[in-house]
């Protein structure tokens, strides 16, 4: 019984490492996306040169010092995503070992080179945000570990700001690179290579698991792997997982605000503020905004976003939707290769939430006369 609780209390500490993570890499994932989706906007602009494909190959020009900030910005966030992973487990002395390890798996010369070390061909592979998240684990043990020695005296102030990181990175590098790196280099590069070829059915499946885990917990845990595979996806040059993610994460408040202003005796008088909110949340791409919502009826509305919003990536895959920037909402569909299907996409999503969540809420007076009914026959 001891085990049970030590395991269930190690899986927790975790998940809130890994959500420490989570939560400091946004911000850089916010800026860089901002950032290239205006430089993608302004190169699509009359007497502008270049376009959104050539974006990088226009140096000085307004739209590449945009798109250069922006790649910048999702360039670090897996780093980042690392170094604060390790940063929650150990403090400030894991910080370093946890970017610099990070960010090593992630250089594919780094990676190439300790493949032929090995005798595996990784060229021009890396281990993104997977390898980020098991060298963060590791660099924040390890340095835990090391803050528990007893050196001398004259040592400790040196511990977590020399000793401490210059030693994890040096025991961690071998393991990091050579032992970890190149096979999930590896493993990414295979699942980047099948994503490429991905079409029909097997696209749509993705969108339908991509679309649901946006939905299922709106900004928690599930939520974020989804959002952090599609974005650094974009990195790779594929897009069409992140018109998915975008159009899925975008359904749920849309498809409740709409919910509530076709049947409003559905819901308490007190909704119509949440209601009113939820739309421009929705449009920008923040899942947040169907919160209140399921917090007040979750058995009915978590499972109508859930397949709201699968439909609505599953048809977004199939059609082929794509868009390069990692977030955005509505103010960045200039960006899609359809920006038809991309808004018909939303709105199916959309229509297929508020029709299941309308259907399956009673009346909210006859919820109300229901509850006061069995509280009476109770007493």
């Amino acid at each position: 019984m001891v085990t049970k609780q030590q395991l269930r209390s190690d899986l927790t500490s975790v998940k809130e490492d890994l959500m420490t993570g989570v939560s400091y890499m946004i911000p850089f994932v916010t800026i860089g996306g901002i950032f290239l989706a205006l430089g993608f906007m302004v190169a699509e602009l009359p007497f502008t040169p270049g376009d959104t494909e050539t974006v990088f190959e226009t140096t000085g020009s307004l739209a590449w010092y945009l798109a250069e900030i922006g790649s910048l910005g999702l360039t670090i966030m897996i780093p980042i995503l690392g170094a604060f992973i390790a940063y929650s487990i150990a403090d400030k002395p894991g910080l370093a070992p946890g970017f610099i390890l990070s960010y090593a798996i992630q250089q594919p010369g780094i990676i190439e080179a300790a493949g032929g070390l090995v005798g595996v061909n990784a060229e021009g592979a890396v281990a993104g945000f997977l390898g980020a998240i098991i060298a963060g684990l590791l660099a924040g043990y390890v340095a835990r570990w090391m803050k528990g020695w007893n050196v001398p005296s004259v040592i400790k102030p040196m511990m977590p700001i020399l000793v401490i990181p210059v030693i994890a990175t040096a025991l961690l590098i071998p393991v990091v690179v050579f032992a970890l790196g190149v096979p999930i280099a590896l493993v990414d590069s295979a699942l980047t290579s099948a994503l490429e070829g991905m079409q029909g059915a097997n696209a749509a499946l993705l969108g339908l698991i991509l679309g649901g885990m946006m939905a299922v917990d709106m900004g928690g845990p599930v939520n974020k792997v989804a959002y952090v595979f599609g974005t650094v996806l974009v990195a790779d040059g594929i897009f069409g997982p992140m018109a998915a993610v975008m159009i899925a994460g975008m359904t749920p408040p849309l498809g409740l605000a709409l919910s509530y202003f076709i049947a409003p005796h559905k819901y308490p008088e007190q909704m119509r503020e949440s209601a009113v909110a939820a739309v421009p949340m929705g449009l920008s791409f923040i899942t947040e905004g169907a919160i209140p919502f399921a917090a007040a009826d979750p058995l009915r509305v978590i499972p109508s976003i859930v397949v709201g919003s699968a439909t609505a990536g599953g048809a977004a895959m199939a059609l082929g939707v794509t868009m390069p920037a990692p977030h955005g909402g509505i103010f960045v569909v200039i960006l899609s290769n359809n920006i038809l299907a991309f808004l018909g996409c939303i709105a199916l999503g959309a229509a297929v939430t508020a029709v299941m969540v309308t259907l399956l809420k009673p009346d909210h007076t006859e919820a109300e006369a229901t509850t006061t009914t069995s509280s009476s026959q109770t007493a």
